[in-house]
């Protein structure tokens, strides 16, 4: 019986948690303890330099680099520097050498890319003394290989559909001349990701000698047992959807997935969303209806403010979708909430949340004399990942939004989802321009991903380092802030405030 391969897909991983993977996997692989891996990857945009680059092979500053929306790596492998980015398929061999022939190695790997564009119709084409492979004289395709005690790692990069646009910010494996194209550039029309995938690990199963292979898709997706809470009651779910049925209201509840629903049913408070449920944007991180925007309910407003009077809230938050359809963004619909809330419940603190308005400063200050009792606009991530979690969306314009409403003399709370592969420094980086911009309240979680159709999670961030970020934005001088696995924007936001209401007294 031949040798067996396991086969792991991650989906789309940031580098450097990928990388951390793959020396998780040499480790098993070198003590014996698991078989010869196969991953497959895509990976936000970033440039590696390998041991025989440096900085000289960049054709920006890394400053810029970093603007463009693209992370910087140095890696551990042959060669010098390369792109990776969405549109290319990325394999990280994870295999025990018997013959110890790194050469053979190499071109069976060289090979197996080869085998994959023939299918396709394409001519392979071999430099001597450079690895990868090349079409019409343009590379499509770089390898760069390391290995620790015979067992492989890193890997080979093919470019897909990927933009060659991208590689024009660095001099790719040193050769400032290089000419860079991908499968779908070659072959004038796009491909299927899925089926060149497919392809590839056949080619490989046949070129390496496998005999049994099998995939694992549960090491990327099972939750860690901290996520992990008791189903809850079905009566106070039952009751509250009932009752919002009744209203013909929606909440952010239920359209997003929170994980709190339950809870928060049962505490009889909810985050009303007006404007409808469907999006203008397509977050790939959100789980609320992207599609045509609904027309304007103009009787919205006061069936939110009749609901909050019938469950006798003294705390209400509101939000909504993004509406770039409407001049306002919805900034009335708004401040009409907020007044018909305060007029039915007298007494009641109003919080919003609100999207950017595309940084109008006209529906900016609509809100603003409305005079909620918090303002709310969520970051949500880390300025590299915006391209790829939020590409309607833009860092500074985010920023701009709650400095605006600062400079009203507004309460400002903002949140960050963690686990999508930002880094430890980038986080304190993104704390520090929020503080700058003038957020009071701060809210921290664990991104989970909707659906397969979404961003997967980069990985699960413990309780322990969510402590640790939470005291170090307290000595920051946030005023409060709520971080935890479980946390969410809109979670127990009563509490915070009323906290913050105390210490002001």
């Amino acid at each position: 019986m031949g040798r067996e391969l396991e086969i792991l897909e991650w989906g789309s991983l940031d580098y450097g948690v990928a990388f951390l993977r793959q020396k998780s996997l040499v480790e098993e692989r070198i003590s014996g303890s698991s078989p010869d891996r196969l991953v497959l990857v895509e990976h936000p945009p970033v440039v590696t330099i390998g041991r025989s680059g440096g900085l000289g092979d960049l054709r920006i500053s890394k400053e810029k680099l970093f603007r463009k929306g693209i992370d910087l790596h140095q890696a551990d492998r042959g060669g010098m520097a390369t792109f990776h980015g969405p549109g290319q398929l990325v394999a990280y061999p994870i295999l025990k050498l018997k013959n110890r022939d790194m050469h053979l190695y190499l071109k069976t790997l060289q090979d197996t890319l080869a085998t994959v564009l023939r299918t396709y119709g394409l001519n392979p084409e071999f430099k001597n003394g450079r690895p990868g492979v090349w079409v019409d004289s343009a590379k499509v395709a770089s390898i760069g290989i390391a290995v620790r005690r015979w067992v492989t790692y890193h890997g080979a990069a093919l470019n897909v559909n990927t933009d060659p646009q991208w590689f024009n910010w660095v001099i790719p494996c040193g050769h400032p001349n290089e000419k860079i194209t991908s499968m779908e550039r070659a072959l004038g029309h796009a491909i299927d990701m899925a089926e060149v995938k497919k392809t590839f690990t056949e080619a490989f199963v046949d070129l390496f000698g496998y005999a049994e292979t099998h995939r694992d898709h549960k090491k990327s997706s099972r939750h860690p047992h901290w996520l992990i809470r008791n189903a809850p009651g079905t009566l106070a779910i039952d009751r509250m959807e009932k009752k919002l049925s009744e209203w013909r209201l929606a909440t952010v509840c239920e359209t997003a997935l929170c994980p709190n629903l339950g809870e928060c049913f049962a505490r009889g408070t909810a985050t009303f969303m007006i404007l409808g449920t469907r999006c203008t944007r397509r977050c790939h991180f959100c789980a609320v209806d992207k599609g045509a925007p609904q027309h304007i309910d103009l009787e919205e407003p006061e069936r939110v403010a009749r609901m909050a009077q019938s469950l006798n809230l003294n705390y209400v938050v509101v939000t909504s979708v993004t509406r770039d359809d409407l001049p306002d963004g919805g900034a009335v619909q708004f401040v009409r909430t907020i007044e018909l809330i305060r007029k039915r419940s007298l007494g009641a603190k109003v919080e919003v949340l609100v999207p950017d308005f595309k940084g109008s400063l006209s529906a900016l200050q609509i809100v603003c004399e409305a005079h909620p009792d918090v303002f709310n606009h969520n970051m949500e991530t880390v300025a590299r990942l915006y391209p790829r979690v939020r590409p309607q969306a833009h860092y500074r314009r985010s920023l701009a939004v709650l400095e605006y409403a600062a400079r009203q003399g507004m309460r400002v709370k903002s949140g960050l989802m963690l686990g999508l592969g930002e880094t430890d420094r980038e986080v304190k980086e993104t704390l520090t321009d929020l503080k700058r911009a003038g957020c009071h309240y701060l809210t921290l979680g664990q991104y989970l991903t909707p659906s397969g159709n979404h961003i997967p999670v980069a990985r699960y961030v413990p309780p322990y380092e969510f402590e640790r970020l939470a005291e170090n934005a307290r000595s920051m001088g946030f005023q409060e802030v709520a971080a935890g696995p479980l946390v969410r924007s809109s979670y127990r936001a009563d509490e915070m405030f009323q906290t913050e209401e105390e210490i002001s007294n």
